[in-house]
């Protein structure tokens, strides 16, 4: 073997090794994870909202996306939009009824690698007691070695209409418009910690 070809072979494996050690079970790392939303207000402006309790893992192996592997459980009654009485009507039964459902959970069903480190995940979704299929448009940001502990995170996006969950408070415009927009972009923007390091 010539020394081009034996330092392509040592490069190859090198990076598979760096995969291979990177694969495992990540806990959300929730101080570096955030799950956040977006909906139109009167047709004009956008508000952004984010939850601000949650919990979930994810199974992750570097050389084959496709095996990914997520869950979230998210506390309804932790929504914050920077205003509180917003905050206290989304909490309502107007809204998510936070009190009768405390919980929204999403549960990863399938993933498809899209190239370049992309992919699209399919999962299903739970608010207010029905759950329903969705799917995000995602990128695998990488995985580090921390100060001793195994980091990994992705990016996600997608849309939603709210009524399809029950969430169908809304009122109309004298224009005809309407005061909340039935779609709902979500943000996920997700860093885990290996969970052996972690627990």
């Amino acid at each position: 073997m010539n020394s081009t070809k034996r330092i392509a072979a040592v490069l190859a494996v090198s990076f598979l090794a760096a995969g291979f050690a990177f694969g495992g079970a990540y806990k959300l790392d929730t101080a570096h994870t955030q799950i956040q939303f977006k909906v139109k207000h009167l047709g004009i402006s956008t508000v952004t909202g984010q939850f601000k309790e949650f919990d979930g893992s994810f199974d992750l192996d570097p050389n084959n996306l496709s095996s990914l592997k997520a869950n979230a459980t998210i506390k309804t009654a932790s929504i914050d939009t920077a205003n509180s009485g917003r905050d206290e009507h989304l909490r309502s039964p107007d809204f998510f009824d936070a009190e009768s459902h405390p919980d929204i959970k999403f549960v990863s069903t399938k993933v498809e690698e899209l190239g370049d480190k992309k992919l699209r995940l399919h999962g299903d979704l739970t608010i207010r007691g029905v759950t329903k299929p969705i799917a995000l448009e995602g990128e695998f940001t990488g995985a580090v070695d921390f100060m001793g502990t195994q980091r990994a995170g992705f990016t996600a996006t997608g849309k939603i209409n709210r009524k399809d969950f029950g969430v169908s408070w809304n009122k109309v415009l004298d224009t005809g418009g309407l005061v909340v927009s039935d779609e709902v972009v979500i943000v996920l923007e997700i860093e885990g910690s290996s969970k052996s390091e972690s627990e």
